[in-house]
Parts: C-alpha cells; structure tokens; sequence
C-alpha cells in the first residue's frame, strides 16, 4: 500500500513508475493488487513473460503508452520516455546481483538511473543491506521507518529451541518443541512453514563402506541427492547423473547413504510425523515454470497445504493468510564460512522467513532451532533489535575496512589450464602499480574456493581500497594491455556479493 501511495503521486504527475521486485512468485499478487487499485494490469517483464509480450512492452514504454513497469531486474534497461519513480522491493535480497554475464548489482543501478533522469527511488526492506543503512546513516539517503505493521497484524514472537544436549532419532531433525507446536497448528487448522535452506534430499552422499562421496565430474563440488527426481545434481554446473546402486569407488551394493537434510528429505520426516496433513514443499528446482510456482503459492495462500516446507523462496513477502507458526530447522546454517556478510544475511533471512507468521489478525510464533543461542545473530533476531544488530555489524566492518566502509573487488580466471591461470594471476599480482597508487592492496592469486565449475580451474586476486578510492580507474589500467593466452578467461566484479 506504500509503494501504490507513491506510484499514485508519479502517475498523477504523468511520468512512468517502475517496480522491481526480487522473486517471479511475487509478481502476480502485486499485479493484482496494482490492477484492483488502478484499474488496469501494470506492464510484466521477466524471464515468465514471452518474447512477443516483451517487444510490445519494449515499444509501449518508449512511446509512453505503458505508465507502470513491474519486473526482475533487467526491467531497468528499457526505455521508459518519462521514467519517475524506481522502487526496489526488499532491496537487501541478493537476486537483484547478477553473478554471470555482466555483472551489475541492480539496486545500485536503479539509483544510477534514477539521478540520470531525476527520478526518485524507493529502497524498502524490514532487513535493509548494511549499505542502504549506512548511506542513511550518512544523509546520503533518507530514512524512512514504517514502525507497525500493514493493518491489524502484529509482529510474531520469537523463540530459541536451544538442541545442545538433545538427542534427536536418527534421520530426525524436527524436535518435540516444534513438533507440539505444529500439533496446535493442526488441531486449530492453522498453517505451520518449516524453513530449511537447503535444496534436494541431501547435500552429501557418501559410501558407508569406503567412505567414498559422489563429487561432480567438471566442478570441485559434491553431488547433491534429488530424490524426487531420482537424479544427483550438481548446483554449480547442473550436471545429473543417476543414484548409483553401488559405490563407484569399491562397488558395495547398496552402501551409499544420505548425509544431512534437504527440504526433500526433511518433507519425509513431515509425512512421517503427520500422515494425513496436506504437505506443500516450496523450492526452485521443484518448478519446471513461473506459472507453475505461482499456482502453488495461491493454493497454499488459499489454504490448500496444513504444513509448507520451503528454502529461502518462501522468505521472501508471501502472504499466507492462516500461517502461524515457522520454524526454523537450522538457524546455524549461515553462520560460517568465508563470506563477509554471513551474518547480515543469516540475520535478514531468518527475521524475513519469521515474518511470514501472523500476517493477518492471528497471532504469530517463530521457532529458531538452534545449537548456539547465544551467538550474537541469534541474540539479535530474538530480541528484535535490529538497530543494535546493524551498529554492531558496522563497527566490525569498519574496523576492518571492509564494504561499505571500503571498497572490494573479485578478479576470477578461468581456463581448462590451471598452470595457465595462475600464470596470468601471478603476473596481475607482480605488476599491480595502478592499484598501489591508489593504496589498494592485492590478496592472491588463490583458487577460488569452488575451485573447477564446468571443467574450468578458477583462480582468484582480491582487491582492497579506501572507500573514496578511484578502484574503477586504476582497474582499468592495471587491467591495460593484459593480453589473455588460449582459453584463458577473466571477470572484474566491483563490490561482489559472493566470493565463490
């Protein structure tokens, strides 16, 4: 209702509004409400819509006759006459990147775009990205905070299910706690989501006689069990093979096991526990379309599912009007690892995917399995303050100059030759005079830390400078005259948000 408020003033005005948001399963519900607001359905563009539908609203919006654009990302790059208004919905979510091609961060690049044409931008979160918060801190931005909820809900509680010294069955990774509190959701035909953010049936398998585990043949990654499609998986390249019967490395009939959960496996446990509840499991690779995905979110917004087991997709503003009760399965999971911003997106995901209970005029609860409640993320979600959260993560970043108190840069080299790689990486590294004028430091070459996607060996450089640094420029030079030998490739990404 916000954003229409501000799309209402731009139309009035007779400029054209754009609407970015971060997931196609969230489009058709803002398209109808857009359509019961203004009378009219707004212009789609996504990889759902067609090709001919594409070319007639690339034509409408050059000649002014589409006032209202709502899209993925690329739906920046058309060529609005009158371009007024830019919002980016939930402008933390890590989809508005793009990690192939050309890279380019389209939240960024909405404001880039708004000042060429003087258009405002509205950057909305619950769980802002520590930049947009810094830049408000800064008065680079204005801050505007929406301090309740739309209507007569309020926000869930939150609780800890602390599993130190738990002894879950083996194969089980649903507790008694959040068991009871599913039973009450049942009994009172309430809806329960259980959150893991993990596609497949099992991230690992491994051979119980050997100890041998199935790794993807091009990639420097393990398979991954998708046993609805009775296929393993690679996430990196999307390889598939069939589930082997016996262990490729010794032979052993039926020795290889499952380690861990997926949403598959875990809907398993659902099935197991409540035989006659309507399961629905939200994932992406469990949809062959949009439409698809689509049908699946009304159903269960209709009331079509008891429980709904899902991956991050289900975090992100879906509104199910009878769910009541999330529950986290395992609130570590994001907790570690090599990424600078783990904690930021635990924290961001785990209040997103808690704030899918209670949307209505039923109270909500958020249940956070857990085997550290006292690590300061968890301490953050639970007590709410966001605030405290965002200070704290600052002043870490700060002291270490990192984003977006400091500027980053990936450099990653690909080729079939690993020797070849780090040649090219090396020599980057000894002659990197542009970057030392800057003050930027170079870190590498390395491998990158999934090593081989596609049966290319990837080799990675870091680049750390000042926050007012001029990096783009002496990138540029340092990057003059490179001249890349056989199938050698290379990708400059300015501010990444992944380091794979």
């Amino acid at each position: 209702e916000v954003y229409l408020e501000a799309v209402a003033e731009c139309l009035r005005k007779g400029r054209q509004a754009l609407v970015l948001l971060p997931e196609i399963g969230l489009t058709e519900g803002f398209l109808e409400r857009v359509e019961a607001r203004f009378g009219h359905r707004p212009g789609e563009w996504h990889s759902g819509v067609t090709m001919t539908e594409r070319r007639r609203l690339w034509r409408m919006v050059g000649a002014g006759g589409a006032q209202m654009v709502v899209g993925a990302r690329s739906a920046l790059f058309l060529p609005y006459r009158d371009l007024g208004l830019i919002v980016v919905d939930e402008e933390h979510d890590g989809s508005y990147k793009q990690e192939d091609g050309v890279l380019y961060n389209a939240r960024d690049m909405a404001v880039l775009r708004a000042s060429l044409c003087s258009a405002q931008v509205v950057l909305s979160s619950a769980t802002p990205s520590l930049e947009s918060w810094a830049n408000a801190e800064s008065g680079k931005y204005e801050r505007l905070d929406l301090h309740a909820r739309y209507g007569v809900a309020e926000l869930p509680e939150l609780r800890a299910l602390d599993l130190r010294g738990q002894k879950l069955p083996h194969g089980r990774w649903i507790s008694g706690a959040l068991k009871a509190a599913v039973d009450e959701r049942l009994a009172s035909g309430e809806q329960s989501l259980l959150f893991l953010n993990r596609r497949g049936y099992a991230p690992l398998t491994t051979c119980r006689a050997c100890g041998h585990q199935i790794a993807c043949e091009h990639c420097d990654s393990r398979m991954v069990e998708h046993r609805f499609l009775n296929r393993l998986m690679c996430h990196q390249c999307g390889a598939t093979q069939p589930i082997p019967h016996a262990c490729p490395s010794c032979h052993t009939e039926g020795s290889m096991h499952p380690i861990g959960p997926g949403v598959e496996r875990l809907e398993e446990e659902v099935r197991a526990l409540w035989p006659g509840a309507r399961v629905a499991v939200l994932s992406s690779d469990l949809f062959g379309s949009a439409r698809a995905l689509k049908e699946q979110i009304a159903a269960i917004a209709g009331g079509g599912a008891d429980i709904v087991i899902g991956t991050q997709l289900v975090a992100k503003g879906h509104n199910f009007p009878l769910l009541t009760l999330v529950g986290v399965i395992d609130a570590d999971l994001g907790l570690h690892g090599g990424d600078l911003r783990a904690a930021e997106k635990t924290f961001q995901l785990i209040r997103q995917v808690a704030g899918r209970a209670g949307r209505h005029d039923r109270p909500g609860l958020a249940l956070l399995q857990t085997h550290q409640p006292d690590h300061p993320v968890i301490q953050a979600i639970l007590s709410g303050d966001d605030e405290g959260f965002w200070r704290a993560e600052a002043a870490e970043r700060q002291a270490l100059g990192m984003p977006p108190y400091g500027r980053l840069a990936g450099i990653v080299l690909s080729s079939t030759s690993l020797e070849q790689a780090f040649e090219i990486g090396n020599l980057l590294a000894q002659h990197a005079e542009p970057l030392h004028a800057i003050g930027a430091q170079v870190f590498g070459p390395a491998p990158a830390p999934i090593a081989r996607i596609r049966g290319r060996h990837r080799v990675r450089l870091l680049v750390k400078a000042a926050k007012g640094a001029p990096l783009q420029g002496a990138i540029r030079a340092w990057m003059g005259g490179l001249k890349l030998p056989g199938d050698t490739r290379l990708a400059v990404d300015i501010d990444p948000q992944s380091f794979w």
